[in-house]
C-alpha cells in the first residue's frame, strides 16, 4: 500500500515514464530478479538495490510522498527521469508486495529522504532572512520590452517579404528550394527574438513533398503566418484578450498573471514531443469543482526529460494560474497542498459533433489553433478503410482519428479496452482530426493512458 492507501496498477507507473524506450526497459526491470534489499515505509518510501553490469548494484530510492509527485534518486548515469531502475522498481513494488516488504529505511535512503523533504523549509528559512535585491527599475523594464518589439516588427516585416517573394514565384518552386532556406528564415527569426514565428516557418519547410495536395496545404500555413504578421503589426487596434494572443503566438514572455484557482485537479494526459532543441510536456488537468480543463507546458534540453512529472489517473490538490490570451487553455502550476491521490472523478463528455462545434468556436479567439481538449463520451473506435474514427454510441456522427493517433500503440490498447463497446475518451480535437490520450470504461475502472 501506498501513503494514500491504494497500490498502484502497472499502467500508472509505466505513464511515469519519460519515452517509449524507457517504458520498455522498465517493464524488463519490474521482476524480483536483478533486486535485492527491497523495501517500502508508511510514510511513502520505496528503495531497492539492483544488479547491472558493473560490481555494484545501482541504489534506486523513489519518494511517493511529495505533494508535487513521485520524486526519484539513482546511482546510475542515466540522465532521464525517472530512470528505467526507478519504473522497475515501482513496477517490482506494484504487483508484488511480498517482494518490497514493509521494512526500516536503510541510511543511504533515508538521508535523501531527509535531504530534501526538509529542502522546502530551509528554502522558506532562507527566503526571509536573506536580503532583498530591491523592487525592479520599470522604465528599465519599458525600455527592454520596446526594443524587443522593435526587433520583432522587423522579423515580421522580413518575413512578410519572404512570404510575399514566395507566392509571386509560384508555390512548386518550394518544392525545389530544399528545407535550407526555410531554416535559414527561422534563423532570422530567432535573431529578431520571435521563437513563436520560427517554429511556425520551421513546420512551413516541412510541407512540401508529403504527399498529394502539399501545395493547398502549404498555402493554408502560408496566410495563417501572413494572417499572425498581420495581428502583431496592428496589435494596438486588436482588443486585449486577441492582442494578448498574438503577442504569445508571435513568441513574447508572459507571467501566467490569472487568479490562482484551487482545485482537485485530475491528470488526464501527459506526452512530450521533442526536436533535436528542445523536448516538450503536455499535461492536461481538469479541475473537478471548477470544471475547467487546462495545459501544464514545460521544458527540457534535448535528452532531459521536463519536470513536473505528475502521474495520469491521479487528482492533485494545488492552485493553477492562466496565462493572459483569448481562449487560451494554458496555465502554470502554484503551491501544491497535498501529494497526488486517487479519484473516481471523470470529466464530463459530449458528442463528436458538439466537439467539432466547439474547436470551431474556439477558432474565433485563436485562429493559429492546432486543437482544443475535448472528452467524448459514449463513442466507439472503427476502422474507416485504412484509417480509424470515433463513431457515436447514440448518434449518426463520426469523428476521424489524426495521422499521430494511427500510428501510436495506444490506438490498439483503446480498441481492446472498448471490444466494441461505447467508451469515454478524452483527447485534442483540431482541423486534423481527433487525438485520443486517455479512456474509461463504460463501467467503474481507472484511466487507461494512450500515450
Amino acid at each position: 500500500m501506498t501513503v494514500q492507501g491504494v497500490r498502484w496498477t502497472a499502467d500508472r507507473v509505466l505513464a511515469l515514464a519519460p519515452d517509449a524506450a524507457s517504458r520498455k526497459a522498465g517493464s524488463g526491470l519490474g521482476a524480483a530478479g536483478p533486486w535485492s534489499g527491497a523495501g517500502s515505509s508508511d510514510e511513502g518510501a520505496v528503495w531497492g538495490l539492483c544488479a547491472g553490469s558493473g560490481s555494484t548494484p545501482y541504489r534506486t530510492v523513489v519518494d511517493l510522498a511529495d505533494a508535487s509527485g513521485p520524486a526519484y534518486r539513482c546511482s546510475c548515469p542515466s540522465r532521464k527521469f525517472p530512470c528505467k531502475h526507478a519504473l522497475g522498481l515501482l513496477l517490482l513494488w506494484a504487483g508484488d508486495e511480498g517482494a518490497v516488504p514493509r521494512a526500516e529505511v536503510p541510511e543511504w535512503a533515508g538521508r535523501w529522504i531527509e535531504d530534501r523533504r526538509g529542502c522546502p523549509e530551509r528554502k522558506k528559512v532562507a527566503a526571509s532572512s536573506g536580503p532583498s535585491s530591491g523592487p525592479a527599475d520599470p522604465e528599465a523594464a519599458r525600455r527592454r520590452a520596446e526594443r524587443r518589439a522593435e526587433r520583432v516588427t522587423a522579423g515580421v516585416s522580413e518575413l512578410e517579404q519572404r512570404l510575399a517573394d514566395l507566392l509571386r514565384g509560384g508555390l512548386a518552386t518550394a518544392g525545389r528550394s530544399g528545407y535550407g532556406l526555410w531554416e535559414e528564415t527561422a534563423a532570422r527569426m530567432v535573431d529578431a527574438q520571435a521563437q513563436g514565428l520560427a517554429a511556425r516557418v520551421r513546420e512551413l519547410g516541412a510541407v512540401p513533398g508529403t504527399g498529394p495536395g502539399w501545395p493547398s496545404r502549404l498555402l493554408e500555413e502560408c496566410a495563417l503566418l501572413h494572417l499572425l504578421d498581420q495581428g502583431w503589426l496592428r496589435r494596438e487596434r486588436l482588443p486585449e484578450g486577441l492582442a494578448a494572443t498574438v503577442r504569445s503566438r508571435v513568441g513574447l514572455p508572459a507571467p501566467a498573471d490569472g487568479p490562482p484557482v484551487r482545485d482537485h485537479w485530475l491528470v488526464l494526459a501527459r506526452y512530450d514531443t521533442a526536436d533535436a532543441r528542445l523536448t516538450t510536456r503536455r499535461t492536461w488537468l481538469y479541475g473537478t469543482r471548477s470544471r475547467r480543463t487546462s495545459l501544464l507546458l514545460s521544458y527540457g534540453a534535448a535528452g532531459r526529460a521536463p519536470e513536473p512529472a505528475l502521474p495520469v489517473g491521479l487528482a492533485l490538490d494545488a492552485e493553477l494560474s492562466a496565462y493572459p490570451g483569448a481562449g487560451q487553455a494554458r496555465a502554470a502550476l502554484g503551491e501544491r497542498f497535498a501529494p497526488p491521490a486517487p479519484t473516481a472523478e471523470r470529466p464530463p463528455g459530449t458528442t463528436t459533433a458538439l466537439a467539432t462545434a466547439r474547436y470551431g468556436d474556439a477558432l474565433r479567439d485563436d485562429p493559429w489553433l492546432d486543437s482544443v481538449p475535448v472528452t467524448l463520451d459514449r463513442v466507439v473506435p472503427v476502422p474507416d478503410g485504412d484509417s480509424w474514427q470515433f463513431a457515436d454510441a447514440d448518434e449518426d456522427a463520426a469523428l476521424p482519428l489524426t495521422a499521430a493517433a494511427r500510428s501510436r500503440p495506444g490506438l490498439w490498447r483503446l480498441v481492446a479496452l472498448s471490444g466494441g463497446a461505447p467508451v469515454k475518451v478524452f483527447g485534442e480535437c483540431g482541423h486534423r482530426g481527433f487525438t485520443p490520450l486517455a479512456a474509461w470504461p463504460e463501467g467503474p475502472g481507472e484511466v487507461v493512458p494512450l500515450c
